[in-house]
């Protein structure tokens, strides 16, 4: 008999076992229907010792010093600043959009003054603004829309922007100086060691039984459990009684190349050209050294696979609320994260849902509460932050 069952090892799953484990003393068994932990932030050494994740890159970014405090038990970190570049008009230009975007592009020599003035006068003007067309063309008009926006929202969503909430868009910003960070959080930083490690750090504690390849629907005829986290989707969890929460998935190709670098940042958008949106290279993110390979992943948006991106559309708002009232006529199960509620989270919003949750299950007053800030930072040998100059292939910890 377990205490808690927790359906999913990702970043929800796995922090609510540790805080449920190591704070309230309570036996979690955790579960998951892949092979490994970790869930969509898993990452790996490939046949060229190069670390690369399964599914695609993962940023870490928070402005939250709680949640940065919480994950660096269990890591130490490298800093990383992301920067995108985006292929348009046969140039690689930084998106946001920036000063230097529509410099580069137009041929101008726009200070920061005139280009607010130029961004005025293009614009369109939207009186309610409800899509993420409608975003767009009301900050910087029809033309950088048409080149940067639409053609990748198109391949990501397999939709027009003009069909898609307002919030798809409204979480790229348009800047008028030349900052070209993609984030702009107070903390920005990669795991040392990668995600995978940290993860078995998080769930390293013997109250924590894991078991892989395992679904929920199977496992749960033969387990006792007082309490359910379920980390899945919340409509598979009632077994699509209303019909099915429409997903957007991704398709991943691998490749590894014999060539020191391919791109000059980790990721390059497409919105344009090819059926792909982005390659990503993953030694920019890393810092890893290898003077003869790299490796990439090219990423095809489609509506077969795993689902990753739930599609932001008022009637599927709708229709998640409809599951939303029955996940509350059941007490001892509680549903969090992306698929479990809905909703697009960075890694870091996950991890605050996952405490703040805790919080509740444990009667913490606060977040901070939740952290513990007593408990000691076992698993990172180095004090703080650790910033390394390089980080060898031939040193790199197996995956």
């Amino acid at each position: 008999m377990y205490d808690y069952l927790i359906v999913g090892a990702g970043f929800a799953g796995s922090v609510l076992a540790e805080r449920l484990a190591k704070d309230s003393n309570k036996k979690v068994l955790i579960i998951d229907r892949r092979n490994h932990i970790g869930g969509n932030a898993y990452d790996f050494y490939n046949e060229a010792g190069i670390l690369i994740h399964k599914y695609g890159p993962h940023i870490f970014h928070t402005n939250s010093a709680e949640v940065f405090e919480y994950l660096s038990r269990f890591t130490a970190w490298r800093p990383y600043e992301h920067r995108v570049l985006a292929s348009v008009a046969g140039k690689l230009l930084p998106i946001p959009i920036n000063l230097d975007t529509v410099n580069w592009l137009y041929g101008r020599d726009f200070t920061s003054e005139e280009l607010e003035q130029y961004f005025e006068e293009i614009k369109e003007p939207v009186q309610n603004v409800r899509t993420s067309e409608d975003v767009v063309v009301s900050q910087v008009g029809r033309d950088l829309y048409e080149k940067f926006f639409r053609g990748y929202t198109r391949k990501q969503w397999g939709m027009d922007p003009s069909e898609l909430d307002k919030l798809v868009t409204s979480r790229i910003p348009t800047r008028t100086n030349r900052d070209d960070r993609y984030f702009t959080d107070e903390f920005q930083y990669m795991p040392l060691h990668g995600y995978t490690r940290m993860f078995e750090n998080v769930l390293d504690h013997p109250n924590i039984h894991i078991a892989l390849n395992t679904s929920y629907a199977e496992i749960k005829k033969y387990v006792g459990f007082k309490n359910l986290v379920f980390t899945g989707p919340v409509d598979e969890y009632f077994d699509y009684c209303y019909g099915k929460l429409p997903y957007r998935s991704l398709q991943f190709v691998h490749e590894t190349l014999d060539t020191p670098l391919l791109q000059p940042v980790a990721v390059v958008n497409y919105p344009n050209d090819h059926e792909y949106t982005r390659i990503t290279e993953y030694k920019h993110l890393t810092g890893q050294q290898h003077a003869n390979k790299t490796s990439i992943t090219y990423e095809y948006p489609s509506w077969e696979g795993d689902p990753y991106y739930p599609v932001p559309k008022p009637e599927n708002a709708t229709l998640y609320q409809k599951y939303k009232l029955l996940t509350e006529t059941l007490p001892n199960v509680h549903f969090v994260g992306r698929l479990g509620t809905y909703r697009y989270y960075n890694m870091d919003q996950v991890v605050a849902q996952a405490l703040t949750l805790y919080g509740k299950l444990a009667n913490r007053k606060s977040l901070k509460e939740a952290i513990d800030t007593r408990i000691e930072k076992k698993h990172v040998t180095s004090p703080g932050i650790y910033v390394p100059s390089t980080i060898s292939v031939a040193a790199a910890p197996e995956a």
